[in-house]
């Protein structure tokens, strides 16, 4: 169509590809079943890459967990992670000292900046039921005169996250989830200091959003004159978007100018939108590390093999925090946090 808002339809693999400012969305949804008492799966480990492991067998994977799934102590450098937890649990260590417990809503959002080394390990809690687990990781690119600065770690609990409930003429729900960039009178929580969300001519917004089978709401505009825009279309079978039939897993780019109605099909869906106004500068990566020159890559495996940005303060590489379902933040500092 001539004057779509619609740019670009594309298919979601894993990861998911995103534009400037942002370097990628991991979604994570695992079929986790009964814990063992231990924290891993009740169910033999055969047949799978254990150390490796995204296999998907039987819809869930223990990524680079040996005995319970997750991601054990690794290092980053040069950009932001943002983990939207939907369900399950996540276990955070980190190199400043920070360890947390959080899920069912919450998010964690962490400055890598010149150097952190975290793990991040899915507790399989539950043994008498299954340990369903969803998640988004989003990374969050860093502009060079923030790419060295001191690494942040704080928590958004599900609790203080803002949403907005909106219905349309037949009643039917939308509800808006704003872990970034206000929606309405919806104001987000602040973003770490160095962040480039942070800067108000950014424009960055991260909202989840869910609606009702058959339910009509518009996405806004967006407020920036040089936003990129990219809703993500996971959950569901079909909608109308600006218009157009639009099936989901599926990523579509969007002319951030433009107001974009949508109305779902008979099973609802459930969408990611991710903005932000380019950074604009060269990206080099290598793994866990994203800066802008090659040289720049060089200096952080120096860097780390040189000082492990901190060391590691745990005994275990892949350290998980009890039996106890209980959500809780200890920040570098020392202060303890559990939601309201």
């Amino acid at each position: 169509m001539t004057n779509s808002p619609i740019l670009a339809v594309r298919p979601l693999g894993f990861p998911w590809e995103t534009a400037d400012p942002f370097l990628f969305c991991a979604y994570h949804d695992d079929a986790y079943p009964r814990g063992n008492g231990k924290m891993g799966p009740a169910v033999p480990l055969a047949g799978r890459d254990i150390g490796q492991d995204f296999s998907r067998k039987d819809g869930w994977s223990m990524y680079h967990g040996e005995s319970v799934p997750g991601f054990p102590a690794h290092p980053h450098r040069g950009f932001e992670t943002v983990t939207i937890v939907r369900r399950g649990l996540i276990d955070h260590s980190d190199s400043l000292g920070a360890v947390a417990r959080f899920g069912g809503g919450d998010v964690q959002w962490g400055t890598a900046g010149r150097g952190i080394v975290h793990s991040e390990m899915f507790p399989l809690l539950k043994t008498e039921e299954d340990n369903p687990l969803e998640l988004f990781q989003v990374w969050l690119n860093l502009p060079k005169r923030t790419k060295m600065a001191a690494p942040h770690f704080t928590m958004f609990w599900n609790e203080q996250v803002p949403r907005r409930v909106l219905r349309d003429g037949e009643g039917r729900r939308t509800e808006v989830a704003v872990v970034a960039g206000r929606f309405a009178d919806a104001a987000p929580l602040a973003p770490p200091p160095d962040s480039w969300a942070a800067d108000p001519a950014a424009d960055v917004a991260i909202w989840t959003i869910a609606m009702e089978a058959g339910a009509a709401w518009t996405l806004p505009p967006a407020q920036g004159r040089n936003t990129r825009r990219t809703l993500y279309f996971f959950k569901g079978t079909d909608a109308m978007v600006a218009g157009e039939p639009v099936e989901a897993r599926v990523a579509i780019s969007l002319d951030a100018g433009a107001e974009v109605p949508i109305t779902t099909g008979e099973t609802g869906g459930e969408f990611l939108l991710l903005q932000g106004a380019p950074i604009g500068e060269p990206v080099a990566q290598y793994g866990p590390f994203v800066m802008n020159t090659q040289q720049e890559i060089m200096q952080a495996m120096q860097d780390y093999r040189r000082t492990q940005f901190g060391g590691w303060k745990f005994g275990d590489s892949a350290p998980v925090h009890g039996a106890e379902p209980l959500r809780f933040a200890r920040y570098p500092d020392g202060r303890e946090e559990r939601p309201a």
